[in-house]
């Protein structure tokens, strides 16, 4: 008896991601995805049982991507305003893809309840411990919101920014952290 032939996890998430980037979070479904691979609904569920456990898997290995490039800038145990710059360092430094992803995972993200409450518990932890009734809490949490809205503003194609104004935009958010802005 032959073995049974399976796809590669990581071939399915891929397409699962570029459906989500190119059609939008709604057109991600088993079906959608089989005909992209051109394979059989079952071929999918052999490896992902629902949509729900792929949309899991998607926001996990983006996760693990960014928590690497976090903690790589972050190291150990940082304070809360070594979070924030961390976090502002590590969005500022995702390249194309990495940001569709993000951006393709969020939108996927609000079609469920479950996975925006784990979400919103990952943002709050990001700016957890700031004191905002210092100059230097308020500074930080600007940063954090301006990192925020920058990359929606960009990712979700609601405003044009090049290449140039982004390492800009960035730049001004160092200044507000009282960092020195670095060369993009």
């Amino acid at each position: 008896m032959g073995r049974k032939k399976t796809i590669d996890r990581e071939i399915i998430l891929n397409a699962a991601e570029d459906i989500v980037r190119s059609r939008g979070a709604a057109a991600l479904t088993i079906d959608a995805l089989a005909k992209s691979l051109g394979v059989t609904k079952g071929g999918i569920q052999y490896s992902f049982a629902s949509k729900d456990a792929i949309i899991d898997a998607m926001v996990s290995r983006w996760f693990v991507t960014y928590d690497q490039k976090f903690q790589e800038i972050a190291g150990e145990a940082p304070d809360p305003h070594a979070k924030v710059w961390a976090h502002v360092e590590a969005t500022r430094q995702a390249d194309e893809p990495a940001n569709y992803k993000a951006a393709g995972l969020m939108a996927a993200l609000m079609l469920s309840p479950e996975y925006l409450a784990s979400t919103k518990k990952w943002y709050e932890s990001r700016t957890e411990g700031l004191d905002v009734t210092t100059l230097e809490g308020r500074a930080a949490r600007l940063a954090f919101l301006a990192t925020e809205g920058a990359f929606a503003l960009r990712w979700f194609g609601l405003m044009d920014i090049s290449d140039d104004e982004w390492a800009s935009i960035f730049a001004d958010i160092k200044t507000v952290l009282n960092k020195e802005p670095k060369d993009p």
